[in-house]
This record gives structure tokens, sequence and C-alpha cells, in this order.
């Protein structure tokens, strides 16, 4: 893990055209950030996890949340996530698609073009569907999701 202004990001990783880290994001291997169409901004405390796409339709910009963490091989592709929101390893959210604060897209969930997953939902399947609310206790762990991967990238940087 290299610094980046005040986030972390791996020597593999791909960052393309108009992108901003806000401080601490941290970027694993592999992971893709293609700002050429329209710009990217990643907040406070997100963590993109290895080989994770994300990509915009041209001219609409990608808004990703603080805190928010995103799994292994997850494509993100023209949408906005809110805060402390929790996107599975192998989702693809498609153009236009919107999640909201806290929501939970689950391993594999396919959210649809224009789909709006509201917030502190739990969404699952192909194509995502409410399985239910997100509960206070996940919730209220998002900080220490982000914390805890800033942490682990904070070592592998040797800081």
């Amino acid at each position: 893990m290299e610094p980046l202004g005040g986030a972390l990001v791996a020597s593999t990783a791909v960052i393309e055209g108009d992108v901003e880290l806000a401080d601490r994001v941290n970027v694993w291997w592999n992971t893709v950030l293609r700002g050429d169409d329209a710009s990217i901004h990643v907040g406070e405390g997100t963590n993109l996890q290895d080989l994770v796409m994300v990509h915009p339709d041209p001219g609409t910009p990608i808004h990703i949340g603080r805190e928010v963490t995103v799994g292994h091989h997850a494509v993100i592709h023209g949408v906005s996530i809110g805060d402390h929101a929790l996107i599975g390893i192998g989702s693809i959210l498609l153009a236009g698609s919107e999640i909201g604060e806290g929501a939970i897209v689950a391993a594999g969930a396919v959210v649809r073009e224009g789909a709006k997953v509201a917030p502190r939902t739990v969404v699952a399947g192909v194509p995502a569907r409410k399985m239910r609310d997100v509960t206070e206790a996940e919730f209220a762990g998002a900080p220490g999701r982000a914390a805890k991967y800033w942490k682990v990238a904070c070592e592998r940087a040797g800081r």
C-alpha cells in the first residue's frame, strides 16, 4: 500500500481520470477506478477491496459515501452509494442504481439499472430484492468495519 494524499492505494490498483479519494480511503490490489468518462468521488474511510471495478457511464458521476465497504470483485457502474453501506463480494450495481445510507447488498446480488435501494435495507438475489431491514447492530457496526480495513491497510503500508 502506497500513500496517495490521505488515502492508501495498493501497488497494482489502477486509478485513471477524474478520481477523488478522501482521507482514510483504502484501495486494494487489482482494483480499478476509471474516471475517464465521468468523475468518481470516494468518501472518507471507505474500503474498496481486491478486484473492484468502478466505472461511471459517460457524464454520470459516481459518488461513494463515507465508511462504505465494497467487497472483492464487485462492479460499481454509474451509481451512488450512501454512507455506511456494505456492498457484498461479487455484487453488481448497474447504471443509475442508487444504494441508500446503511444499506447492505448481499454477495452476488445484481442491482438493476435505475433501481433504488432504500436506506438501511438488505437486498439479495438476481435481480436484487428486499430481504429485510438492517438491524441496529449491523448499522452501528459500519464505522468499526471501515476502521478495521484502514488499520490493516496502514499495517501493510508500514504506518
